[in-house]
């Protein structure tokens, strides 16, 4: 079993739900979730590029964008079929199209969103 350690924007009201959500689906907490909006947070990367990029790291290799998703839901049984699927030839190639996409609405989404108390 791989051991996934995602880092995450503890500012961003769209992040939190997000990971609120993958706590819960972790039954078997086999992820950990690094708030890099906390400055004493380690960030294996400059932070900013962190924050404007999801990261994760399976196995002790670093990730981002769609494969740093793909390896959060191998992570997770109920999610672990489309991470796998990622793995197939040319479907992470359309998850990161897909996910620079959403990178240019996030702001919108996030002023949208209230934050969490």
């Amino acid at each position: 079993m791989s051991h996934i350690t995602v880092w995450y924007d503890g500012a961003c009201p769209l992040c939190i739900r997000e990971i609120a959500l993958m706590r819960k689906l972790d039954r078997r907490e086999t992820i950990t979730f690094i708030d890099i909006a906390t400055p004493a947070a380690s960030c294996p990367l400059d932070r900013q590029l962190m924050l404007d990029r999801f990261h994760a790291s399976e196995d002790g290799r670093l990730l981002s964008g769609a494969a740093a998703f793909a390896a959060m839901w191998r992570a997770i049984p109920i999610l672990r079929p489309i991470g796998l699927l990622a793995r197939l030839p040319g479907v992470l190639t359309v998850l990161e199209a897909l996910y620079k996409q959403f990178l240019k609405v996030r702001p919108h989404i996030q002023k949208r969103l209230k934050p969490i108390d």
